[in-house]
């Protein structure tokens, strides 16, 4: 074959080449914003209240689901019932509205409030439910916050078992210099929760056990225990994959503070 003619044949199939993966991108581009819209879709049906100083919660169905997992086990049935809860981590904003004052790292409004202990959160729940006039805002039960991060599903995730597919819904692995993010970058779970996993961990309100041995069946919150440390769920900013999960769990003195943990609230019906 002569050089002339080599060279073009080339060529073309450099054409192709370089077509297919543009049209494979498009195709993957056009994927990932369909899946956002059927989620938005999906969001506007369901429930939500938003209080006065903007935080948005989801109405959670009540039900049944299996939690935990063989490393974080026994693993049992538990019967929850409908409660609401936030869309998103509370961010400074919200916090600095309630208390006064941002105790954040990383200075945003937009961002989630952290360095914050499980004791201060109890302050901001007292103050919130004062400027709202009712006694409905609390934290999760580490039950609930389970069971609203699962949204149905049995699987590592909420969007199945491949971390390579975390990206898209958390925000996780990131250097001390950059990080936490502003709330809701990534997308949410199907019951409407952003930040699930990654961003910051989350205070819950329950006493730290070894493990579910003697755990209730229902979603209340499980007392007696090491009360002096609470538990933590979700992972945060700095923690690579194997930190996220919906079933993983993690505890803090109630009286540390830390730039990786904040909180989201719930509301009893």
């Amino acid at each position: 074959m002569k050089t002339e003619e080599r060279r073009a044949i080339q060529l073309v199939i450099g054409v192709v080449v370089v077509l297919a993966l543009a049209g494979g991108l498009a195709s993957l581009g056009y994927q990932q914003v369909a899946k956002r819209q059927q989620l938005m879709e999906r969001l506007d049906e369901l429930e939500t209240v938003t209080n006065s100083i903007g935080m948005q919660l989801v109405k959670v169905p009540g039900g049944s689901f299996t939690m935990g997992s063989e490393e974080y086990g026994p693993t049992r049935e538990v019967q929850v019932m409908p409660f609401y809860i936030g869309t998103h981590e509370v961010t400074q904003a919200q916090w600095q509205a309630v208390m006064g004052y941002n105790p954040s790292l990383f200075e945003d409004p937009r961002r989630p409030v952290e360095n914050v202990t499980w004791l201060e959160v109890q302050g901001f729940l007292e103050e919130l439910n004062r400027r709202e006039g009712t006694n409905k805002y609390r934290l999760p039960s580490e039950a609930e916050w389970e069971y609203a991060a699962r949204a149905g599903s049995e699987s590592r995730f909420f969007f199945g078992d491949d971390p390579g597919q975390l990206r898209r819904y958390a925000w996780f692995g990131v250097d001390s210099r950059s990080g936490t993010a502003p709330v809701g970058q990534r997308l949410p779970n199907r019951w409407g929760l952003y930040d699930v996993y990654g961003n910051v961990w989350e205070w819950v309100q329950d006493c730290w056990h070894d493990d579910y041995s003697g755990a209730p069946d229902d979603s209340r919150v499980w007392g007696g225990g090491d009360c002096s440390q609470r538990v933590v769920r979700g992972g945060g900013w700095a923690n690579r994959a194997g930190y996220l999960s919906s079933a993983l769990r993690g505890t803090y003195e109630a009286k540390f503070e830390d730039a990786s943990n904040g909180f989201r609230v719930v509301m009893t019906p």
